[in-house]
């Protein structure tokens, strides 16, 4: 008999977030402040997250990308990815490490 894998918790699902990379920054979008909220039960996953402006044209691919990731990870049962423009992303938001190495 198979049991299921135990539901991860939020920061598992963040720690997976990393491997998904704005293309056009080549950064990945937990670093860039991109994810704003992660919430898990009972291995549903819902993410609030946003882009770097409403026309990014790597939308999309990002929001594929992380809705992968979030998907292989043992124990989710579903995801739900939403894109939400309030508050809306400024470079700010990014990781201070981060923008130090930027120069920001």
């Amino acid at each position: 008999m198979t049991t299921a894998a135990p539901a991860p918790q939020a920061e598992t699902i963040r720690q997976a977030l990393r491997q998904v990379k704005d293309p056009e920054l080549d950064l990945n979008i937990i670093d860039l402040g991109l994810v704003y909220d992660v919430d898990v039960d009972d291995g549903a996953v819902h993410i609030d997250m946003t882009l770097t402006s409403p026309g990014c044209p790597a939308g999309p691919m990002i929001t594929n990308d992380a809705y992968k990731v979030v998907r292989a990870i043992a124990g989710v049962k579903d995801v739900d990815i939403e894109i939400v423009w309030e508050p809306y992303w400024t470079p700010e938001r990014i990781d201070p490490k981060v923008r130090a190495m930027l120069g920001l």
